[in-house]
């Protein structure tokens, strides 16, 4: 019997994950490299979508010792709130490090003169023995190789592909049309939606700037935008790349809609609203 790929490789989604890297793994701190390391190795978490860094203790300049304090905790001092964030079936990159699903010990860096609260986890698992897991976000920068990397570890096992068509597209919101056109450019992203980009002339709807912005580590920062529809602004609904990474450099400038929240309708035929951590609610 046949196994579709996509089933295969969330068979294991609910389990402790990892994956060893050839790539040199750096990063800064204080101005100073604290970690500097060819024996790196990616670490998923149970329920985790994204990977972490793992490197050797001894790869570490700095010392690691206990948390001193409960990072999980409310600032109230409660658990519930991150024993919430961890029941989730999915752990997107919007929960934070903190939120560990599986068995460890937390532990406080000190490196460079500074302090990180909880910024490492000592995994139970005896294949991860001698490795800390490291929280991204507690690092000024991080290199793979010579290049910057951002926002999180890239996962070997993720790709993107941008493809031009001539498919016609058109979006929708509440009988409004936003946009509509002939000349998309598609993106295709390892377990997720399609995502339509179109030039900005084919967009019809008034365009209000966001301040947000947001950080994908195959893409690069992403622009924001919210369309005016009905005569109100629905807040980030749409976004570009005015500077994209790697592969994305076809849709540099381009605009994409949350299909999530919109009705799409490609070649005449309605689309479903994919569900993914972006859905309403």
């Amino acid at each position: 019997m046949s196994t579709q790929l996509r089933s295969l490789l969330a068979s294991n989604f609910a389990s402790l994950r990892y994956e060893p890297t050839a790539k040199r793994i750096r990063a800064e701190l204080g101005g100073r490299t604290v970690v500097d390391t060819t024996g790196a190795a990616l670490v998923w978490e149970p329920r985790r979508v994204v990977p972490s860094y793992a490197v050797p203790r001894s790869d570490v300049d700095g010392d690691l010792v206990p948390a001193a304090a409960d990072p999980a905790a409310d600032p109230a001092g409660e658990r519930d709130g991150a024993a919430r964030l961890a029941a989730r079936p999915v752990l997107d990159p919007r929960v934070p490090f903190a939120v560990h699903t599986t068995e460890g010990l937390v532990v406080d860096l000190d490196a460079a003169g500074q302090h990180r609260p909880a910024a490492g986890f000592l995994p139970g698992d005896p294949d991860l023995a001698g490795l800390v897991v490291l929280d991204f976000t507690a690092f000024d920068a991080w290199y793979e190789e010579d290049e910057r990397n951002v926002a999180h570890p890239r996962d070997p096992f993720h790709r993107i592909d941008v493809l031009p068509s001539s498919r016609r597209v058109r979006v929708e919101l509440d009988g409004q049309v936003l946009a509509e056109s002939a000349r998309p450019m598609l993106l295709f992203e390892t377990l997720l939606p399609t995502r339509y980009y179109l030039p900005r002339a084919d967009v019809v709807a008034e365009l209000t700037a966001s301040p947000t912005r947001t950080w994908c580590a195959y893409k690069g920062q992403a622009s924001y935008f919210s369309p005016v529809v009905a005569g109100r602004e629905v807040p980030d609904l749409a976004w570009t790349y005015e500077d994209p990474r790697h592969d994305a450099g076809p849709v540099r400038d381009l605009v994409a809609f949350f299909d999530e929240k919109i009705d799409m309708i490609v070649d005449g035929k309605p689309q479903p609203r994919p569900v993914t951590p972006w859905s309403d609610g």
